[in-house]
């Protein structure tokens, strides 16, 4: 399986659709749980890295910080 590389700040799309119908989320915070927020009403989860990589369906943008 190829594993998927995300950081801070990426936009990501996941497998489901948020209710407000945004697929889009930024990575906010990371650590043993990932942080992502809302593109398109500004609500913020957090869940656990294993539930986000398998949940995880592309990277959409990278972050512009190096």
């Amino acid at each position: 399986m190829v594993e998927k590389t995300y950081e801070l700040n990426d936009i990501v799309q996941m497998k489901k659709a948020h209710p407000c119908g945004e697929n889009r989320w930024k990575i906010i915070r990371m650590g043993a749980d990932i942080r992502i927020k809302c593109e398109g009403c500004g609500h913020s989860v957090m869940i656990p890295r294993k539930k986000f990589e398998s949940k995880l369906k592309k990277i959409v943008e990278k972050s512009e910080e190096e």
